[in-house]
């Protein structure tokens, strides 16, 4: 777990995952180019679908505007590559099973349910602009509002705001 949180204006975790579809991602790939990093707990859950059926529709747009969407979360590429499979989805879905990537975004967190506690993923995620800079953070973003809210975001990066 980290000890500190990233701010905008930071420069964003260097990564590379395993993706669905297989082949990988990292940020050495995107240099230059903007990209939406967002972490979410577990695929084919209700939140999951709902945030990546929403990305997914909304895809268009972005590819567009030249926003590349990465959804990571800790399960293997075969439960990805099966997540992805069912809804269609056409943006990489990243597998970081160790986790080490959650940790450097401080996305990698102690949670509780039920009165258990216990590690996982928070549901976060990370406008990057070209530079490697990041430019905005969602924390515990709520599953149907998040397209919204990071269309806004990237429209107001792109336009000097």
């Amino acid at each position: 777990m980290t000890d500190h949180a990233l701010q905008p204006g930071d420069r964003a975790p260097a990564f590379s995952l395993l993706v669905s579809g297989g082949g990988a991602v990292s940020s050495e790939a995107l240099k230059g180019k903007p990209y939406l990093l967002y972490f979410y707990p577990k695929a084919d859950t209700p939140g999951c679908t709902t945030q990546a059926c929403s990305l997914q529709e909304n895809l268009p747009s972005f590819d567009s505007e030249g926003l590349t969407i990465i959804g990571v979360s800790p399960d293997p590429v075969a439960k990805i590559d099966r997540f992805a499979k069912k809804y269609a989805l056409t943006f990489p879905l990243a597998s970081d099973e160790d986790h080490a990537v959650a940790e450097a975004y401080g996305t990698w967190v102690e949670k509780s349910m039920y009165g258990r506690t216990y590690m996982g993923m928070e549901r976060s995620s990370f406008l990057v602009d070209g530079s490697g800079v990041i430019r905005h953070i969602w924390r515990k973003v709520k599953p149907a509002d998040h397209t919204a809210l990071v269309a806004e975001a990237f429209r107001d990066m792109t336009s000097g705001v």
